[in-house]
């Protein structure tokens, strides 16, 4: 096996471990009694932070197994969050190409909104099936403190696990009209 595919594998088994560590840091009894903040959502940064700076170590079915783990295993609805959370990778791999040029601020303004809109749908959902939820207090502060905790797992992803944006070079597009 050639260098490269075998650090794309890396890379994605990277991923997958990073994700059954927040998953299991996550499920550990650390406190007994019930937060006063709602915990970001560290997994879903997480990803959308790979997607956008290197969506090929980061396929859609590893993001919708993964995903579909951690709402089992955190007794979430099964499958919703998953889907949500994938449709906002699908759209998000679309638009890193064009990101490529703009700058942190409009990487994070993108993000936050599409974790917004991930956040929303899945709490309009849930009540228009009726499922018993928090109020939208506890998920407005969610969606602020993921958005908030996303510039940390970027510059982590970025300086401790060599998770970087491609450049023109990288891509192979230097020079090539289009």
């Amino acid at each position: 096996m050639d260098k490269p595919v075998s650090h794309l594998w890396a890379k994605r088994g990277l991923y997958v471990a990073l994700a059954v560590l927040v998953v299991f840091l996550h499920l550990l009894p650390l406190d007994t009694k019930p937060g006063r903040w709602p915990f970001p959502e560290i997994l879903i940064a997480l990803t959308y932070a790979w997607v956008l700076r290197r969506p090929e170590y980061v396929p859609i079915l590893t993001v919708a197994i993964v995903m579909l783990m951690a709402d089992l295993l955190l007794q979430r609805p099964p499958g919703l969050l998953a889907a949500l959370v994938v449709l906002g990778a699908a759209y998000l791999r679309s638009a890193a190409p064009g990101m490529r040029d703009t700058g942190f601020m409009g990487e994070w303004t993108t993000i936050a909104a599409v974790i917004a809109a991930v956040f929303m749908l899945n709490h309009i959902i849930l009540a228009f099936l009726s499922v018993q939820q928090a109020t939208l207090g506890p998920v407005v502060i969610q969606v602020v403190l993921t958005t908030a905790i996303y510039p940390v797992i970027a510059l982590l992803s970025q300086s401790a696990f060599g998770v970087r944006r491609k450049s023109a070079a990288d891509s192979g597009t230097a020079g090539v009209r289009t």
